[in-house]
């Protein structure tokens, strides 16, 4: 178990707050359609973040997304006030059902979220610093809003959600001010199928992750996708990839008996301005071992390639830009330019693309230099790729959050497969743009 260092003090909530702190209401005409996430990105953290409501009274609660992860996780360490949290108790169905099989029964202070004797335990993992701990599962009040725009509300209550009791030190490394990790995997107690169980959704969200100074949303249950200026990109203006599952590795740390719990896309090939790049395509399969594949990852900023990968991936890039004057290499990146010597266009500066072939050609993932290159210092121009060293574990590639930003990604449970839109200001609109109500 990591170390346990001294709890931070909690850091001011920042303007991501503002849209939350309106008086609770309830959702009228019964169940709602569909409940979300506000999203922004930190930039000190290259995080993001999202606001939702806990507890009685509630207050609004700032963690950080990610898309690993068996629960929501909360500090219940500082701070933590409420009258209507529950213990999960051991040997419960739901605490069955958490496959921990852990009961915490050594606390001899006053009763409190973190104190709670005869209590299911779990094992809240930071996926930023890869730091867990243990922890009691209970239940508490939780409200999302129903709208996105201009504000929101009216609100959609869960009057038992499961989460995980997080300490402060695990909070390390979070943006300012996040008190834990929203989950947004395929766990059993994540947001998607907690949400969908209570109000009868689908068993499918979509992601709108948005560069700095914007804003996206997360989208659980069944309303369109429709952004301004009337862009509607529901189903058929999505492409779909199965998620794939993999059966031998586990879901966490602690966790037995649960086939893996994060997103993995079948990547087959890679390419650059076209032309396809040589690499160990073994690599791109998950082997007998529950090792390889490809990972969706919010907790990762930038994507991550196994060396080999990595390198194939940089010298075709360098090949198809030799005429752009390079600059020194930015931490932590290799290949960088001169930001004066590159174009720009509506999908970014004017490089080559970097195609992710699925299955199938059709179902290519095509990224355009928005997602492919990042602003470093000096004025320099980074390809947004890292070396993830030659013994990368357990995926051979990671797609980071700038590589998913202003895309709408569909993560479909129940159909097992992930649909995206490529780019969206290429269809004239932004993750800043969608609206819902």
């Amino acid at each position: 178990m990591a170390r346990f260092p001294p709890p931070l003090a909690s850091g001011a909530l920042l303007l991501l707050l503002f849209v939350l702190v309106s008086p609770c209401r309830s959702a009228a005409g019964g169940r709602p359609r569909a409940v979300v996430l506000p999203v922004s990105k930190d930039d000190a953290t290259q995080q993001y973040v999202t606001v939702f409501r806990q507890r009685t009274p509630q207050v609004p609660v700032k963690a950080v997304l990610d898309l690993a992860g068996a629960t929501l996780w909360v500090d219940c360490d500082t701070g933590y006030v409420s009258s209507s949290y529950a213990r999960v108790p051991c040997g419960s169905k739901p605490c069955r059902l958490t496959k921990t099989g852990g009961c915490f029964n050594s606390c001899f202070g006053a009763p409190s979220p973190a104190c709670l004797n005869g209590t299911c335990s779990g094992f809240p993992d930071n996926t930023v610093t890869r730091v867990t701990a243990g922890g009691n599962i209970i239940t508490d009040v939780l409200s999302l809003p129903t709208t996105f725009r201009t504000a929101p509300g009216p609100f959609a209550t869960v009057p038992e959600f499961l989460f995980t009791c997080g300490h402060t030190f695990l909070t390390e490394g979070l943006a300012n001010g996040a008190t834990g990790m929203v989950s947004l995997s395929r766990a059993r107690f994540a947001f998607p199928t907690q949400l969908a169980r209570t109000f009868g959704f689908s068993r499918r969200f979509a992601l709108c992750l948005p560069p700095a100074s914007a804003a996206g949303v997360v989208v659980f249950g069944d309303a369109p996708y429709v952004f301004q200026p009337g862009v509607d990109l529901s189903k058929s203006s999505l492409i779909y990839t199965p998620l794939l599952v993999n059966a031998v590795r586990t879901a966490g740390k602690y966790t037995t008996g649960e086939t893996s719990i994060e997103y993995l896309i079948g990547l087959t090939g890679i390419k650059v301005n076209g032309r396809d790049v040589p690499l160990n395509a073994t690599l791109l399969a998950i082997d007998k071992n529950g090792v390889g594949g490809t990972t969706l990852s919010t907790a990762s900023p930038y994507t991550v390639l196994e060396t080999s990968i990595y390198k194939a991936v940089i010298d075709a890039f360098a090949a198809e830009t030799a005429t752009i004057p390079r600059v020194p290499a930015v931490a932590p990146f290799e290949l960088c330019y001169d930001g004066r010597k590159v174009g720009s266009t509506r999908a970014g500066p004017a490089v080559p693309t970097i195609e992710l072939v699925l299955q199938s050609e059709a179902a290519s993932w095509v990224v355009f230099g928005a997602n492919s290159m990042v602003p470093a210092k000096g004025g320099a121009l980074c390809l947004c790729v890292v070396d993830g060293g030659p013994a990368l574990y357990p995926s051979s590639v990671v797609i980071g959050g700038h590589m998913m930003e202003d895309n709408l990604l569909e993560f479909d449970l129940e159909g097992s497969r992930l649909g995206f839109s490529s780019y969206l200001p290429l269809r004239q609109t932004t993750c800043n743009n969608f609206r819902l109500g």
